[in-house]
């Protein structure tokens, strides 16, 4: 029976770098797509994958925030780095949203 992915050792809490994220929710999908998982395994994978996704969707986010930031500063000024408060809620689904749409 193959055996979840490991979580870095890292608290909950403690979300780890996006590429770390990402290798992780490459791992599980390739885990799904298998399907020689139990239910309840599987159902969890999915749940632990939407979490990954969204936190990695909320890093592209902030870092497209402070390109265009640097990319279009305000009234032609010196470029200046800033970070921007975004929040994305785990339960968002922008599936329906049409890219490059602000």
């Amino acid at each position: 029976m193959p055996s979840f992915p490991p979580q870095s050792g890292k608290p909950a809490g403690d979300p780890g770098s996006f590429e770390d994220q990402l290798a992780e929710l490459e791992k599980i999908v390739e885990q799904l797509e298998h399907g020689d998982l139990a239910l309840e395994q599987s159902v969890t994978l999915f749940e632990r994958g939407v979490h990954l996704s969204n936190a990695c969707k909320a890093q592209l986010s902030s870092a497209e925030s402070r390109i265009q930031v640097l990319l279009d500063p305000e009234h032609k000024g010196p470029v200046r780095v800033e970070e921007l408060a975004l929040a994305v809620d785990e339960g968002e689904d922008d599936s329906d949203e049409i890219e490059g749409e602000e």
